[in-house]
């Protein structure tokens, strides 16, 4: 299993360096050609999704990206260490409003990633969160002699 890690200060102009290192790796895991738009836009949701809790939370630390080659997968994990409450843990009152639209949006950038990736699943917590993505992919054809 080949790995390559990335971390990134959680600024939004990083985020279009981790798009192109992912596709960049995803081609050479044998991602289809034909997907990586697909990987590019996931991987850019995340990241920004990533970046964007960083700075509300005010978080210092990077955004962190693996980029996993297994045999028949390739996954990219995105996590970040904001804080997560679970729904419904919100406090009344006027910062309601505020947490409700992060949440929203929040909840459609989930949605974008659902709809690009197949295979996601989304894990959180106190301590932070993690994206995981998985693409299948092709075995490098092998010339006979």
């Amino acid at each position: 299993m080949a790995t390559v890690e990335l971390r990134f200060s959680a600024l939004p102009e990083h985020v279009r360096t981790a798009r192109l290192v992912a596709a960049a790796v995803a081609r050479r895991a044998g991602v289809d050609e034909a997907v990586l738009d697909e990987v590019r836009l996931a991987v850019g949701e995340a990241c920004s999704r990533a970046v964007g809790l960083h700075q509300s939370a005010g978080i210092a630390s990077p955004v962190k990206v693996a980029l996993i080659e297994d045999e028949k997968q390739f996954s990219i994990e995105v996590g970040d260490e904001a804080p997560h409450s679970a729904p419904g843990d919100r406090a009344p009152g006027g910062a309601a409003d505020e947490g409700d639209a992060e949440a929203e949006e929040d909840e459609m950038g989930l949605a974008v990633i659902s709809g690009l990736v197949d295979d996601v699943e989304v894990s959180a917590g106190e301590h932070g969160g993690l994206i995981r993505m998985t693409w299948p992919t092709t075995p490098p054809a092998v010339a006979l002699a």
